[in-house]
């Protein structure tokens, strides 16, 4: 039954039904203790063993808890926890100016070229094989070189773009006006209507050592905003090949991801050493890590002037040939396996002026061997036009050694390619017109005109 007055839900289980009639016991004044005060003691037994093996187990939990940074008391009463709380002075960072003379801690790095850092976010428009607009967006980095609105980024972040913003660390937002670059070099600049912009300060990347600190701030997976990762310079000039493209580069194990492209590489000055390119995250069937890239600040900043004056590279070095790697076919003619032939070269251009003949095989410039198409473009970008280098080419089983002057890229040539690409097999397997020639008699070819 559920009537008694004391307790509303007490439920007998008498058969009959009757209730207990024991008076309940008086209610006395409600006694309130504080959950570290102590309880009333009662008699217990006598248990010293289980004491002994309590005081050992809690020594050990005191123990770890220390070592953890909280401190567990115990009481007679019971148990108290204080966490234990620092009462260190945060460091405040003070915004220090870059002069190349000062080593800054990474958070005055930060702090004093976070507003050099933009933001670039890009599109583009193209018609599909079935006849649709097909829109495109691409993200990466850059950074300011004047403070009237001059912006250096990778030429890959803006390729084919039909608009560009830029989006600066105030949050203010501009559109673009994409001045030129250049595509074998991997550099292209920008300008914004604004002025009074703060700009980077440069650093000289020949002094860059292994082992050094830089830091790489800029935009990963285009959405973490000017991000800044850390690492050390884990080589020096090191050659690699991005789609078929050599590229002089310092390589560091800073963390390094898609829309980090552009962004600029500081070392432990503040000073900018490198435009942050590519990242290998997988070679082959292996996943790596810690393979970041950027292009040496040394290298490209007399073409990044070109670019802000003309538009374009005008002192690129021009061979005036149609060149390309070494094949099977070709080896057995002149029982070389490595090297660069001369498919044809221009009247009147350099390459004809220093005596190159179709069917030489380029073996070294300036005694840098040349082994394929890549070495010789890589060799190529340490040349301006109007240069003289030695080179040297195998014809007729022997080596001859000739001066050539490198001449200016013809202006209708596209600014944007080197002109000096591999030639390419017509569609019937046929080589290039003059090398046919040379070897099999008179057949229409096709080439690429260098």
């Amino acid at each position: 039954m559920y009537n008694d007055e004391h307790n509303l839900y007490h439920y007998t289980y008498r058969k009959d039904g009757t209730e207990h009639t024991a008076e309940a016991p008086t209610a006395g004044p409600a006694v309130y203790r504080e959950p570290w005060e102590a309880k009333p003691e009662r008699k217990k037994k006598s248990r010293a063993g289980l004491k002994i093996a309590a005081l050992a187990l809690s020594c050990a939990l005191l123990g770890g808890a220390a070592g953890a940074g909280v401190m567990w008391g115990v009481s007679r009463g019971g148990d108290e926890v204080n966490v234990q709380m620092s009462t260190r002075t945060p460091v405040k960072v003070n915004k220090v100016s870059v002069d190349g003379q000062k080593l800054l801690s990474d958070a005055e790095n930060y702090a004093a070229n976070v507003n050099s850092a933009v933001s670039i976010n890009s599109s583009a428009a193209s018609t599909n094989i079935f006849g649709q607009v097909v829109e495109s967006a691409s993200s990466g980095s850059g950074f300011i070189i004047s403070q009237d609105g001059y912006i250096v980024t990778n030429h890959h972040v803006i390729n084919g773009a039909t608009s560009v913003k830029v989006t600066l660390y105030s949050g203010e937002t501009y559109d673009a006006t994409v001045i030129g670059g250049d595509e074998d070099y991997d550099i292209a600049v920008l300008k914004i209507n604004a002025t009074g912009l703060q700009s980077v300060v440069l650093g000289d990347s020949d002094s860059l050592n292994v082992g050094d600190h830089v830091l790489a701030v800029g935009n990963p997976l285009g959405e973490l905003t000017f991000s800044m990762s850390g690492g050390m310079v884990s080589s020096v000039n090191r050659a690699i090949n991005v789609d078929g493209t050599p590229f002089n580069m310092i390589q560091t194990d800073a963390s390094i991801n898609p829309g980090n492209s552009g962004g600029p590489l500081f070392n432990e000055y503040g000073e900018v050493v490198g435009i942050v390119s590519a990242k290998y995250s997988s070679y082959s069937s292996e996943s790596v890590e810690g393979l970041g890239f950027a292009i040496p600040i040394n290298d490209v900043w007399a073409m990044i002037e070109d670019i802000m004056t003309n538009g374009y590279v005008t002192n690129k070095p021009y061979l005036g040939a149609t060149v390309g790697t070494m094949n099977a076919a070709m080896a057995q003619q002149t029982n070389l396996t490595e090297g660069v032939y001369v498919y044809s070269v221009e009247p009147g251009g350099a390459a004809e002026k220093a005596g190159l003949q179709v069917g030489d095989v380029i073996t070294a410039i300036d005694g840098r061997t040349i082994a394929s198409l890549e070495d010789l473009t890589a060799a190529k970008k340490g040349y301006a036009a109007g240069d003289t280098t030695a080179v040297t080419v195998f014809r007729g089983g022997e080596d001859i050694e000739l001066q050539l002057t490198f001449g200016t890229l013809p202006d209708n040539q596209d600014n944007q390619h080197d002109a000096t690409t591999s030639a390419t097999q017509d569609q019937t397997g046929g080589y290039p017109g003059d090398l046919f020639d040379y070897f099999f008699g008179s057949r229409p070819g096709s080439g690429t005109a260098a």
